[in-house]
């Protein structure tokens, strides 16, 4: 039985009447038609990601996934892409954004598209944006450098002040310790002072006093068993004067009166008011007076030591009862001092 033989298949030819873009269509600008028959080595594997390629000649491949992405860059960027059939294709440029692979659920379809890209493509669109991303990364990197810049000079500022407080707590401590060292030194040598004028007026008394003891080894009183009756300037009608010249020793009559200093005796005898008197005069030229004796023990030009007896208490001349009248002129002036003072110059206490 005949059997007919297939007939021989016609090679493909595109369609060369379809002109407008479309299913199938092809445009003038595209090039001439190649058929691409992909390999091994030509064509990678998926990975699980959705990989974009273009035709040979330069055109992006017709994809859905392509233009939506294509729709979303130039949303983005404020614009509306339109695509007219008939027309010549328009240039979309797109402004610096933020890198495609930043938007949800499409980054990851151009990751390593650049180097999954077959050869002989152009560009990746993985690619678009990244003049902003790295205008972007300048940006801040530059406002990061500002910012350590502001704070390094916050920071040196601060350190200034820091020092200059330092400084000025400085002075102000060693200015506070001179201080304190001059108080303190002016407060030890006001101690000083004053434990040197303390022992000085020690000192001063000492001497005071031992020459007091001294004096009273050769001064004494002139009686015992007295009683001070009228003390020197005493006013009243009784003195002639108006005023009491001498310092009285009341005792009685008889009581032995002694020579208060050595000395010479210059008189001795009746004196009116004064009664019996003696006058002895010591070697620095002081006369004292003993007035209204009961008696005199002594003559004139005697000389007598501390403690002779002289005379004896009575109640001759002007008074009103037995005392002893002891006057002091020194130099031999008529008018005398107050014996009480005199005596205790010389260590004696009337």
């Amino acid at each position: 039985m005949a059997s007919n033989r297939p007939a021989p298949e016609a090679p493909f030819v595109p369609n060369q009447r379809t002109e407008t873009f479309g299913y199938g269509g092809r445009r003038p600008d595209e090039g001439p038609w190649e058929e691409w028959n992909p390999t091994e080595e030509s064509l990678r594997p998926v990975r699980g990601r959705h990989r974009v390629a273009k035709q040979r000649g330069g055109g992006l491949a017709r994809s859905s996934t392509v233009l939506g992405v294509g729709v979303i860059a130039a949303v983005g960027a404020g614009g509306m892409a339109s695509a007219n059939t008939g027309k010549p294709p328009v240039s979309i440029s797109l402004p610096d954004l933020p890198s495609v692979e930043s938007l949800p659920a499409v980054g990851a379809l151009f990751h390593d598209s650049a180097h999954d890209a077959p050869q002989g493509s152009a560009t990746a669109l993985s690619d678009v944006g990244v003049s902003s991303a790295e205008t972007g990364q300048g940006t801040s990197d530059a406002g990061e450098a500002l910012r350590n810049r502001i704070m390094a000079q916050a920071e040196q500022q601060q350190v200034q002040v820091e020092a200059k407080a330092q400084q000025a707590a400085e002075a102000a401590a060693v200015e506070q310790a001179k201080e304190a060292a001059a108080k303190a030194q002016k407060e030890a040598e006001a101690k000083a002072a004053a434990a040197k004028q303390k022992a000085e007026e020690e000192a001063r008394k000492k001497a005071e006093a031992e020459r007091l003891a001294a004096l009273a080894k050769q001064y004494t009183l002139p009686t015992s068993s007295y009683t001070i009756t009228s003390t020197f300037g005493q006013a009243g009608s009784m003195w002639s004067s108006g005023y009491h010249t001498g310092l009285d020793f009341a005792a009685p009559t008889g009581t032995l009166i002694k020579a208060i200093h050595s000395g010479t005796v210059t008189e001795a005898g009746w004196a009116g008011s004064y009664g019996y008197r003696t006058v002895l005069t010591l070697d620095d030229g002081t006369e004292l007076w003993f007035c209204h004796q009961s008696s005199i023990s002594v003559s004139v030009g005697q000389k007598v030591n501390t403690g002779d007896v002289i005379g004896r208490v009575g109640a001759t001349g002007n008074v009103t009862g037995p005392h002893l009248h002891l006057e002091v002129h020194p130099g031999g002036q008529a008018t005398g001092i107050d014996p009480m003072a005199w005596l205790r110059e010389k260590g004696l206490n009337p």
